[in-house]
C-alpha cells in the first residue's frame, strides 16, 4: 500500500488533507484526514510537518483496519513532540554530549 498526498483544502482553522491510496491491482482510494491547525500553534509544530503528520496517522488506522472519518488529535501531536525529543536525546546521547538547559548555558558563559 501506498499513501501519495495529493494536497489540502482549508476552512477557516481546519485543514483537509487529501490522500490517494494506492494497491496493486486494486482501484485508487481517497482518503482525507482533518487537523485543527490551532493545535499546530499550540504545540510549536510547523505546519510544514501537516503532510508528514497525516500520512502517519492514516496509514496507521488504516493498519488498525480503522474506517470513516480521521482526523489529527491533540495527542497526536504530542505523540509527534515526545518522540522527536527523544530522538533528539539520543542523538546527543550517541555524540557523548548533555542536553544543554538554560543552567548549564549560564555556567558555560560565566566560565568564558
Amino acid at each position: 500500500m501506498e499513501l501519495r498526498y495529493m494536497g489540502f483544502e482549508q476552512t477557516q482553522n481546519t485543514r483537509c488533507y487529501r490522500f490517494d491510496q494506492m494497491v496493486k491491482g486494486e482501484p485508487t482510494v481517497r482518503l482525507t484526514i482533518t487537523a485543527d491547525l490551532a493545535l499546530f500553534v499550540e504545540h510549536r509544530v510547523q505546519i510544514q510537518e501537516g503532510p508528514v503528520l497525516c500520512a502517519g496517522k492514516l496509514a496507521a488506522d488504516l493498519a488498525n483496519s480503522r474506517i470513516g472519518s480521521h482526523q489529527l488529535t491533540n495527542e497526536d501531536l504530542i505523540a509527534h513532540l515526545q518522540a522527536r525529543t527523544t530522538a533528539a536525546a539520543l542523538k546527543l546521547e550517541s555524540r557523548g554530549k548533555r542536553p544543554r538547559t538554560a543552567l548549564n548555558a549560564r555556567h558555560s558563559e560565566a566560565t568564558l
